[in-house]
């Protein structure tokens, strides 16, 4: 399985309305009956956010994932605990996306290559 490395960095936001989000490539919003969440690359923080956690590297799963494939995220997110690297997952449509911090970013991509992964 690839692992493609995203480029930006990242940040995830909880937000007071949505009214002011850029609808950017790699922007997840989620908006439940408890709050508005939103994963976006830093530069295009909405200035209304109520909090920002900023810091964060991403990768993706490559290629469309059917929706019958079980334990792929499992897989992954274990490899990083046992490494002592949290995670913040997103899923799409398509495929999954994994956020570490920063300064973890380079172990995680190291993990994952010796565990048989191909990181791009």
């Amino acid at each position: 399985m690839t692992i493609e490395a995203l480029k930006n960095d990242f940040c995830v936001c909880r937000l007071k309305s949505k009214d002011n989000v850029s609808l950017d490539e790699f922007t997840f919003l989620s908006i439940t009956d408890e709050e508005i969440s939103l994963v976006c690359a830093e530069k295009n923080v909405p200035n209304d956010t109520e909090t920002v956690e900023k810091g964060w590297r991403g990768f993706r799963i490559k290629g469309v994932l059917d929706f019958s494939l079980i334990g792929i995220l499992s897989r992954i997110s274990d490899i990083l605990a046992k490494g002592n690297i949290g995670i913040f997952a997103v899923s799409t449509y398509n495929t999954d996306y994994i956020f570490v911090k920063k300064e973890s970013f380079g172990r995680a991509l190291e993990l994952l290559k010796a565990n048989d992964y191909d990181v791009i």
